[in-house]
């Protein structure tokens, strides 16, 4: 498969006073297109601050984070905003949805904010995702309207209709009862296939360890195992 993203000796410290604190201590990872991937450990093993990195929202203190060939560290703060709006979207647990949006407002955005999107092809753009993601009857409903899994598939459609490279899905289930966590996986992993985009997630929820295809395990900052299964 197609290597879209490399952590090269990545290194994350904190200084606190006259304290360092190694969040990271030399991450070496590579993913593929189309992965299916979870990380997991203990609270305090590194796992959101990987993810804030993987998703440009912080950068290394050492080493070296590239994208589709193109190395991150020698971007600027504009550049690197650009950079993370047109290839990577985020999946959260408490869902993020604007309550005074309609649920196809939402979807749309993205693509809104991106500005790259024809004004006439956006709205045909959301409501073919929402399509996807099995709620095209709730387009025009409000957020307070939906149930928790069905907020939880607008922002999935909300991640996915600009096409990223990439989608980084924190505890996305951890909101959700064990029904409506099976249906959002089985979504995703859908997703995954249909249109190969890569997931990466933080999680502590064994259904979706089940359904991974890699699970990297951290602890105190370092990777203690990375496994893929066939």
């Amino acid at each position: 498969m197609e290597s879209i993203l490399s952590l090269v000796n990545v290194k994350k410290i904190y200084r606190k006073g006259d304290n360092e604190v190694a969040a990271l201590a030399g991450i070496n990872i590579e993913f593929e297109r189309q992965e299916f991937c979870a990380i997991v450990g203990p609270s305090g093993s590194g796992k959101t601050t990987l993810l804030n990195i993987i998703g440009c929202l912080d950068r290394p203190t050492e080493g070296s984070v590239t994208y589709l060939s193109k190395p991150l560290a020698s971007l600027d703060e504009k550049s690197l905003s650009a950079y993370r709006r047109e290839h990577i979207s985020f999946i959260f647990q408490s869902f993020n949805l604007i309550p005074v949006l309609t649920v196809v407002e939402n979807v749309e955005l993205p693509l809104e904010i991106e500005g790259k999107t024809a004004k006439t092809d956006v709205r045909k753009k959301a409501l073919a995702m929402l399509e996807k993601v099995g709620l095209s009857d709730k387009a025009n409903r409000y957020p307070r309207e939906l149930s928790g899994g069905q907020e939880q598939r607008v922002a999935i459609a909300r991640a996915l209709v600009k096409d990223p490279v990439v989608v980084l899905a924190d505890e996305p289930t951890a909101n959700l009862d064990s029904h409506n966590a099976e249906e959002i996986v089985r979504l995703m992993k859908k997703i995954n296939s249909d249109l190969h985009t890569t997931f990466i997630f933080s999680t502590h929820d064994r259904m979706i360890m089940q359904e991974a295809g890699r699970i990297i395990e951290l602890h105190d900052g370092a990777v203690a195992s990375d496994t893929r299964r066939s």
